[in-house]
């Protein structure tokens, strides 16, 4: 407990001397100490936009999905996909932004198949009639 609390304490004065920072990296400079540089600002307010996909369709397994997403802004759109267990193709379509909030629109495509059960016959075994002598009395 004692070095927990002197490493609490290290990591303490080393924030407050201004030697680490979660901002900043380690660089070495040749022939001297190590020095602490800082890296640029992050800008939180920029504008986000990104687009991403992803597949799989494997014929071995059936395990076959898929995603599509793009962001512009606040306004988000996309879809996934998904091999249900019957055969059939899910596919969820969604937006979300500010105004509207997260909206999906669930389709289902193909013809979803059952297996039929097996049913087998089971025949009851015949009940004999047990021989008179075989009756005991007490």
């Amino acid at each position: 407990m004692f070095t927990k609390i002197v490493c609490l304490s290290s990591l303490v004065a080393f924030a407050s001397a201004g030697l680490f920072s979660p901002a900043s990296s380690y660089a070495t400079v040749a022939h001297s100490a190590p020095v602490l540089t800082h890296a640029a600002p992050v800008d939180y307010y920029a504008h986000p936009k990104y687009e991403y996909s992803y597949g799989v369709k494997d014929g071995h397994t059936g395990d076959h999905k898929s995603q599509h997403e793009e962001r512009d802004g606040d306004v988000v759109k996309g879809y996934y996909t998904v091999a249900e267990p019957d055969g059939t193709l899910r596919t969820v379509h969604y937006t979300a932004d500010d105004h509207n909030g997260f909206n999906a629109v669930v389709e289902k495509t193909g013809h979803p198949v059952h297996p039929t059960p097996i049913v087998q016959k089971v025949v009851a075994a015949p009940v004999l009639a047990i021989p008179s002598h075989y009756d005991h009395h007490y």
